[in-house]
Formats: structure tokens, C-alpha cells, sequence
């Protein structure tokens, strides 16, 4: 690993704080550590921004050597890098990379893998990454989670397939959730609200509501509350609430730290990624 690479990993990345496995290894990249210029800076006065997204505008050539620092972080060569459509279409991560390998690109928003040494990756600027293991450390996933995916049931996927990669039950395993847009910056429309709620079960649907806080003044808009919506997804998947970490951060208004597509429209892309050691 090098220099750079550890100071990344050590001082620049969320890290999760779930009492798992040491063969499980994760972190959430920040827009610290890397090389781009503003609008996809660091944050502070004279920082490089770690902006992870070729198709954010920002130069190829700093984008490629964020992506090697990022990699360097984890000590493998290869990630699962997705072209993600806003869906809940689920990889394998192995296959993924091999077809990268090919020239081609994988239109999905998760990846899973029980193997070692292959790095399931998401990328974000205010939607919400989830992350997956279970206590063993037997097999990983990385789900992207915007409000289309999440409705339409991308955690309970990546979940299950994580679960049945570990041959356990979707209880025993750990979830994680990345920094993405808060409760009180995501304005949305009645459509999102009712998206949400003919999809949830019977049982969640006032629960479900209740993620949603109207707007004062503005008829029809609400402010929701994405990782109260993640958290009623994976209990009805079995993952107890002892069981979900993370889901503290703002990407809106932590601005010196996180990219934000809501705020800047013009920014980079962080990564969320986790992989098996030996």
C-alpha cells in the first residue's frame, strides 16, 4: 500500500463501526485525498478533490488517478465499477470485473461477491450507499439506494443475495449506510412520497409516512428522510435495527467533506467499497 493510499483510507474515508469479521473491509470515500481541481476540489483552499466519476465532467486523467488511490486503499488491482440506472438490478462482482476486463460495462446498482479480492463498489453524490456482510465474513454487497432504487426494492435484493452467498438468514447480517442527502434537505414531491408507500407492506405504510415531513408553506413537497425509508426496508428484509449502522451525514450541508449533486448540480462522485481478505 502506498503512502498516499493509507493516509486515504486512515484520515479521508468514512469508515463503518459494525463489530464484524476482520476479513470484511469497507470505507466510503470522501472528496478529500485526490487530485481534481474545483468544482471537484476537496473542499478546502488548496485540496484535491477525490472526485471517482467519469461522467461528472471533470478531467479523465484526475479521475483515473482518484480511482488508483482508491484502489491502492484496498490493495487490489480491480472494482466492480457499475453504470448505475437508478434501478435494482443486482451483479455478481467476479463477472462485473471480467467484463470491464472485456471493455464492457455493467448497467446495475449492486454488486455481491462471496469471493476474495474483489471490491464491490457504488458511487454517490446524495443517494444513499448500503453496504452488507455478514458476522463471519463470508460474503459482501454494495447496493446504491436513490429514492427510485430504494422504492423499488434494491436493498431487500442485494440483502437476499448476500444472505444466500453467506448461507445464513438475512437476519444475521450487517448493514451499513453511507452519507447521503438528510432528513431535512431532501425536498421531494407527493410522487415520491406515494411511490414509497404503495410499495411498502401493510403493516410499514404509516411507518412509511411518517419518513415524510410536509414542507411548510409549499403545497405537495415534503422533506423525506432516506435513512429512516432504508431502515424500514431492512427490517421487513429481517436486519434488526442492532444490526444497522451508519446514517448520520448530510451530504448537503457537510459541504467541505461530501460531494452533492442537490447542492452543486456540478460535483464528483464518492465511493462506497467493500471486499473479503484471506
Amino acid at each position: 500500500m502506498t503512502n498516499d493510499a493509507a493516509e486515504l483510507q486512515s484520515k479521508d474515508c468514512v469508515l463503518p463501526q459494525w463489530k464484524v469479521s476482520p476479513r470484511v473491509r469497507a470505507f466510503v470515500t470522501t472528496r478529500a485525498g485526490g487530485v481534481s481541481d474545483a468544482p471537484y476540489d476537496g473542499g478546502m483552499p488548496g485540496a484535491g478533490g477525490l472526485n471517482l466519476g467519469f461522467s461528472s465532467g471533470d478531467a479523465p486523467d484526475a479521475v483515473k488517478e482518484n480511482r488508483r488511490r482508491a484502489l491502492a486503499s484496498t490493495g487490489l488491482r480491480n472494482a466492480a465499477w457499475l453504470e448505475q440506472i437508478h434501478g435494482t438490478q443486482v451483479e455478481d462482482g467476479h463477472a462485473v470485473i471480467e467484463r470491464l476486463s472485456l471493455g464492457e460495462r455493467t448497467r446495475a446498482d449492486a454488486s455481491v461477491t462471496d469471493r476474495t479480492g474483489v471490491v464491490c463498489v457504488v458511487m454517490t453524490a446524495d443517494c444513499l450507499p448500503v453496504l452488507f456482510c455478514d458476522d463471519d465474513g463470508r460474503a459482501v454487497g454494495a447496493a446504491h439506494a436513490g429514492w427510485r432504487g430504494l422504492a423499488g426494492g434494491i436493498v431487500e435484493k442485494t440483502g437476499e443475495r448476500v444472505a444466500a452467498l453467506a448461507g445464513v438468514p438475512a437476519s444475521k447480517l450487517n448493514a451499513f449506510l453511507g452519507p447521503a442527502i438528510g432528513p431535512n434537505a431532501f425536498e421531494v414531491g407527493e410522487d415520491v412520497l406515494d411511490a414509497f408507500v404503495a410499495a411498502a407492506r401493510p403493516d410499514r405504510r404509516d411507518a412509511t409516512k411518517a419518513a415524510f415531513s410536509p414542507v411548510d408553506g409549499t403545497p405537495d413537497k415534503y422533506l423525506a428522510d432516506i435513512y429512516a425509508l432504508a431502515r424500514l426496508r431492512l427490517a421487513d428484509l429481517g436486519v434488526g435495527v442492532a444490526r444497522v449502522h451508519g446514517g448520520t451525514h448530510c451530504t448537503v450541508t457537510e459541504k467541505e467533506r461530501f460531494y452533492s449533486y442537490r447542492r452543486d448540480r456540478v460535483t464528483g462522485r464518492m465511493a462506497a467499497m467493500i471486499w473479503l481478505t484471506d
